[in-house]
């Protein structure tokens, strides 16, 4: 093994002391926005039900509801979820879990009050990493946490469909942003040692926050969950206020001292600065003699291959067929003989999901990013062709009550391995693999290309589902983990340990 260069050390082995307990603290404190952005993406399945008519060709209309604790007997009107109190002769109108409301959505408005988050997340992406690189980092965050609170007040206060599409948008502005400025924001802060550990919060404060929302919305009205939902929008920004800007920002503005006292912050005040500070005004400098332009972006070698690779991490994570596994899993459920509450099982995917999220964020620095990647494509891979044998036999009358514990344990497995990779890493990497005077637009437009993905997917799956099974389904996005284990293998470099000019000369070629 060659022995080490001094650009290569930790602060720690150059002589100094660090402390990382600060940078763990700055990047908990960013993963708040990340923790808020997770209850955004969460909300629907738990709120949508309660605002949804009842099926009108069900078979399970009751003949009673509940109103303030009192059952009353109700006659069905020509409209499917209007009951007429057989006690008082006054209309009920009921959702689709046959609890009286005050608001129902339709069909199309319940399906852009799904899917506008995305599109609002795409339209912020950009101009965030832009303003990320004017204003800097840590005004970024704070500034997100207008458009979530706006959100949840929308949301609390909601007197028809307009309201609840108007708060979903701006969620989705929000949500789009904090998934540019947190990720970047903890990348710069973190020293090179624990950097994919701090890197695996972001994905990792985002499951808590779909665990939490599960959790919470699975047994309160969908108003009470989002009265609760909106503490966290003034939660970051009371313990965010108090974390330093990234120096990298802060010496890339010639403000070399203000640089200086945030490194200090971060790394401890017994640490020794020297060699970091130099590296970093080295990269800074550096950025600063090139131009930073989209023209300059995609004909640079280095940064082409970066954005090459981050695009195509963004890719593979959405046509991972995460999506299609999760809007299965009460089905899966149920073929594996189990009579679990649909709101029981999203909560035990929730939990597993946060648990493997938790471990990556311990293998990423020991086990690197690669071998996280590439097990998360054949694991996955399989697991999907197993689903899809599972199914088509089911379908095709096949018995198989003895074998459903298989789709079950592929169930776990394939959430346990997107959330050791394919979860965790692209945002990760994407942070990691550009330079300093591209990562705010880079960065904007990895995350946008990501939420047309989820916006496309989303889109797509049910209608796909409908036309060719869903066997099919997990079979078309099998093949895709097949290109992805040569995606990975063949153009992925490996980042762990290593600084920004060091992945920077490797995406040049310059190994």
């Amino acid at each position: 093994m060659d022995k080490p260069t001094l650009h290569m050390l930790s602060v720690h082995e150059k002589g100094g002391q660090t402390k990382k307990a600060p940078q763990y603290i700055a990047a908990v404190a960013a993963a708040i926005g990340a923790v808020i952005a997770g209850t955004i993406l969460a909300w629907t399945s738990p709120a949508l039900p309660q605002l949804q008519p009842p099926n009108p060709n069900s078979t399970k209309l009751p003949n009673t509801t509940i109103i303030n604790g009192v059952v009353y007997p109700v006659v069905v009107s020509e409209l499917p979820y209007i009951y007429i109190n057989r006690t008082t002769n006054e209309t009920v109108m009921v959702n689709s879990l046959f609890q009286p409301v005050d608001l129902l959505l339709e069909t199309a408005q319940s399906s852009l009050v799904s899917s506008i988050l995305a599109i609002g997340a795409a339209i912020a992406a950009l101009p965030v990493g832009v303003l990320a690189e004017k204003v800097g980092r840590r005004p970024t965050i704070l500034i997100l946490s207008v458009p979530f609170l706006l959100n949840w007040l929308l949301t609390i206060f909601a007197n028809g469909a307009g309201m609840l599409i108007a708060a979903r948008f701006f969620a989705g502005l929000a949500t789009g942003g904090i998934c540019v400025a947190a990720p970047m924001y903890i990348g710069e802060i973190a020293e090179t040692s624990i950097r994919g550990a701090l890197g695996a919060f972001f994905q990792l404060f985002l499951t808590v926050g779909i665990l939490f929302t599960f959790v919470v919305g699975g047994w309160t009205h969908w108003r009470t969950l989002s009265i609760i939902s909106a503490v966290l929008p003034p939660l970051l920004v009371a313990v965010f206020w108090w974390m330093p800007e990234t120096p990298q920002y802060l010496l890339k503005k010639n403000r070399r001292r203000d640089a200086e006292r945030a490194l200090q912050w971060l790394r401890g005040p017994n640490a020794d600065l020297t060699v970091e500070l130099e590296d970093m005004q080295k990269d800074v400098d550096q950025a600063s003699r090139q131009r930073a332009g989209m023209l300059t972006m995609v004909t640079n070698r280095t940064s082409r291959m970066a954005l090459i690779c981050s695009l195509g991490l963004m890719f593979f994570q959405q046509f991972s067929g995460i999506n299609a596994v999760i809007f299965y899993t009460n089905q899966i459920f149920t073929a594996a003989g189990s009579d679990i509450d649909p709101v029981i099982a999203t909560i035990i995917v929730g939990v597993v999901q946060t648990l493997a999220t938790y471990v990556s964020s311990l293998l990423v620095e020991k086990a690197g990013r690669r071998i996280l990647l590439l097990q998360s494509c054949v694991i996955m891979g399989l697991c999907l062709i197993i689903l899809g044998v599972f199914f088509k036999l089911q379908q095709d009358k096949y018995d198989v009550t003895a074998f459903g514990w298989i789709p079950l344990l592929c169930l776990v497995l394939f959430i346990v391995s997107f959330s050791l990779g394919f979860g965790p890493i692209p945002w990760m990497m994407m942070a990691e693999l550009f330079a300093v005077e591209f990562r705010g637009t880079a960065s904007g437009i990895a995350v946008i290309f990501n939420w047309c993905l989820v916006f496309i997917v989303t889109l797509c799956f049910p209608i796909m589902m409908e036309i060719i099974g869903i066997y099919s389904c997990f079979w078309f996005f099998a093949a895709f983990m097949v290109i992805c284990v040569f995606f990975v293998f063949f153009l992925i470099p490996e980042t762990k340990g290593k600084t920004v000019s060091q992945i920077q000369a490797i995406l040049g070629g310059r190994k």
